[in-house]
């Protein structure tokens, strides 16, 4: 009970992710973290594909990576290497992309 009371006196989703998480540099907050980014990204890479009207195999042959690639990709099923990330935006989708380090 304490936990739901605690999450029902949040007041901003920080707290919550604190809440449910632990505080930032904890073990299952970084892993939270981490996830989360890596849905971010995915998401993005699925959006620009697509108002780009290119499928994953179209993509795949643009950027010289297989559509299977593409596919874990934007499902947050694999790393990817900084500069494949901004091969596959840059060069095969014509978007820019920058690196904002906090």
């Amino acid at each position: 009970m304490k936990k739901k009371e605690a999450i029902r006196n949040a007041k901003n989703f920080d707290e919550l992710l604190d809440i449910q998480y632990g505080k930032i540099g904890e073990r299952k907050r970084d892993e939270f973290e981490e996830k989360a980014q890596y849905f971010v990204i995915s998401e993005t890479l699925k959006d620009a594909r697509r108002h780009a009207n290119l499928t994953q195999e179209q993509l795949a042959d643009k950027v010289g990576t297989k559509k299977s690639y593409i596919s874990r990709l934007e499902n947050g099923k694999c790393d990817i290497q900084l500069s494949t990330l901004y091969r596959i935006f840059e060069d095969g989708l014509g978007r820019r992309i920058s690196l904002l380090i906090a």
